[in-house]
């Protein structure tokens, strides 16, 4: 019973945010409660324009099912707004999250790097849970949700050159011997899109055995982790 309670609460959603507009007015709001260079700022402000982007593709008829992409949406958000709670609260976040909060002050890590870390945490790890929490929700299988899962994941691709632009730090960005250049084009949010569906249908295939799904979730947390921690290795100007 034990085991089972514990895998219930490491799924629990978070607080005060149960719908699209909810999720974008928190971020609003933490955003303007950092300085703009803290590095979970710099994430907050990347992930509130994909979430922005996503709420005006579900208000343009661009999802089949529009409750199913909104509870998939909203589930997601919650992850992170859970962790962004536990920070505050003084309690540890998830293992993918705790380096971008342990470095978010970090004077060497560039806001590219910061972004990279939210996004992989996000995805390698909630996007998978959050999979598993919609399915409970509507009552569906993962492959019920694979339509809203690929629209959704487009636009987190679709912005990624844009964040990369817009958070390089110039055109000596581009030097082939740049240690950012070789730490940044070691990540790809799309293979990590489609690890996060692997682990997600993996986790509700697990859903009957609380103590291994739950084993399963502690190690994909604490491997998305290591890869957030050396995306967040400082680097020299």
């Amino acid at each position: 019973m034990a085991q089972v309670e514990r895998f219930a609460e490491f799924r629990a959603p978070a607080r005060g945010a149960d719908d699209v507009d909810g999720v974008l007015a928190r971020m609003r709001a933490l955003g303007a409660d950092w300085p703009p260079r803290d590095g979970v700022a710099v994430f907050n402000r990347v992930y509130l324009t994909v979430t922005e982007e996503v709420a005006r593709r579900l208000g343009g008829g661009a999802f089949p099912d529009v409750h199913a992409a909104t509870t998939l949406a909203v589930r997601f958000a919650e992850r992170y707004l859970t962790a962004v709670d536990a920070a505050a609260e003084g309690r540890r976040p998830p293992a993918c999250w705790r380096p971008l909060f342990q470095y978010r002050r970090h004077p060497g890590v560039h806001p590219l790097q910061f972004a990279l870390a939210g996004i992989n945490a996000h995805i390698g790890h909630d996007l998978a849970r959050a999979v598993v929490d919609s399915c409970r929700v509507l009552g569906c299988e993962p492959a019920d949700l694979e339509d809203e899962f690929d629209r959704v994941g487009d636009s987190l691709v679709s912005l990624e050159e844009r964040i990369r632009e817009e958070l390089m730090p110039g055109p000596d960005f581009l030097q082939v011997g740049d240690p950012l250049t070789h730490l940044a084009g070691s990540w790809s949010l799309e293979r990590a899109r489609d690890g996060a569906w692997a682990s997600g249908r993996a986790l509700w295939a697990l859903r009957e055995l609380p103590c291994v799904a739950e084993e399963f979730g502690e190690r994909l947390d604490g491997a998305v982790g290591l890869v957030g921690r050396i995306l967040l290795t400082p680097l020299p100007d």
